[in-house]
């Protein structure tokens, strides 16, 4: 609401943020709590909930999700884990749905075979998810939109690209990204 662009740093534990009227990103929060295991030790998916918190994940899969306060001011407040009942798969997005909702994008980048991803409804109650997929079999879900009871989504198709990473022409072209929308459940 202030203006703020948040951004995560897949190589870092950080968020860092552009000001209304910046020039450039400056640090937002930094703590070695916000760091995953992995080559990619940093962040991925972000979203703000109400303007209270800011909700991101690891690149690496993980059971949970990390909630930093946000300051009537602006400044980044203390990180809490947020405990999954299950290891989220990769979540390359989180959108902030409703109040103490979110959805989350598990594109299952590193996991086994293509179709792994998932779109997944989160009711966080204290410091605890509660889970509930709504789509499932899907090719790399790497980000959506979610416009009052529907998300948008797209297969973004990774596993394309890097079983490929070391032979450029063995890169399928021409693949299209996938875009679909799903209801989301009633409260």
């Amino acid at each position: 609401a202030a203006g703020n662009l948040y951004v995560t740093d897949s190589y870092h534990p950080r968020v860092l943020r552009l000001a209304p009227g910046g020039t450039a990103l400056t640090v937002w929060k930094e703590d070695p709590s916000l760091a995953g295991p992995g080559p990619y030790k940093g962040l991925n998916g972000i979203a703000i909930d109400g303007g209270r918190y800011v909700y991101v994940s690891l690149v690496a899969a993980a059971s949970h999700l990390l909630r930093i306060g946000l300051n009537a001011g602006g400044q980044a407040g203390e990180v809490t884990r947020i405990e999954a009942p299950r290891v989220l798969k990769n979540l390359d997005a989180i959108r902030a749905w409703k109040p103490g909702r979110l959805v989350l994008f598990e594109s299952n980048a590193f996991g086994d075979g293509p179709y792994g991803g998932q779109v997944t409804v989160a009711r966080i109650d204290g410091a605890k998810l509660g889970l509930q997929t709504v789509v499932t079999g899907l090719n790399d879900p790497s980000s959506g939109a979610v416009l009052r009871d529907r998300v948008y989504f797209i297969e973004s198709k990774y596993a394309l690209l890097l079983k490929h990473k070391d032979d450029d022409a063995a890169v399928p072209r021409g693949v299209p990204f996938d875009i679909q929308s799903h209801s989301l459940p009633p409260d």
